[in-house]
């Protein structure tokens, strides 16, 4: 498979998608729709700031749910953010329209028990602008190949949850026993240098997931 032309054409199908959105229902600053861990004063708010200014040298980390592709997520019920904290990860995912084709490959790879079995994991989960962009061809020969395609999605999981701030400019052990990295801070990462993070911090029952907009091919 052509990694470059399927970034490139991922690049531009979920910048079709997406960029229209407005950041601003998923952002960490927002006022009404945080995902947060609670109401605070604003003297807490500034205190809490003020310190994590420090720690990531001014780089905003997000508390709850961040990037554009958030705003597609449905505002309640199971796919919402919080119905999708309740479920364990596979199941949460297939809850969510945006991830769609990701569980049907998950279900042919007969990895669902695997998946909502795993504690504290990571998911990068591709969206389905992700897999529309890999041209047909190439897509209908991965979902044949359960050995291949087990490959391609245990890469995009890693052992341990990562919170945004774990996720500047790391190198991760992944379950496909290939190496990830990701560049970026605050509320903008690249996995691999190819794949954008477009809706991260997604809480479920065992795992944290980041929606990426490529699809990560380790080595084959």
């Amino acid at each position: 498979m052509n990694a470059t032309r399927v970034r490139r054409a991922a690049v531009a199908a979920v910048a079709a998608a997406v960029l229209p959105l407005s950041i601003t229902a998923c952002g960490s600053d927002g006022g009404d729709s945080g995902s947060g861990s609670g109401s605070s004063s604003s003297e807490e708010k500034k205190q809490d700031q003020g310190q994590k200014d420090e720690e990531t040298g001014g780089a905003t980390q997000a508390d709850g749910p961040f990037g554009p592709a958030c705003q597609s997520v449905p505002k309640d019920g199971a796919g919402s953010f919080d119905g999708m904290a309740k479920d364990p990860v596979a199941t949460a995912a297939s809850n969510n329209p945006a991830l769609s084709t990701l569980v049907t490959a998950v279900k042919k790879a007969g990895l669902v028990d695997t998946l909502n079995n795993a504690e504290n994991i990571t998911v990068f989960a591709p969206a389905n602008a992700a897999f529309e962009a890999v041209p047909e061809e190439d897509l209908n020969a991965l979902l044949n190949d359960k050995e291949a395609l087990t490959k391609v999605l245990t890469y995009h999981v890693v052992g341990e949850k990562l919170t945004p701030a774990d996720l500047e400019d790391g190198s991760y052990d992944t379950l496909a026993k290939e190496k990830l990295t990701v560049s970026g801070s605050g509320e903008d990462f690249t996995v691999n240098d190819s794949a954008g993070v477009v809706c991260g911090n997604v809480q479920t029952a065992n795992a944290t997931v980041y929606i990426i907009d490529g699809v990560l091919m380790p080595k084959m």
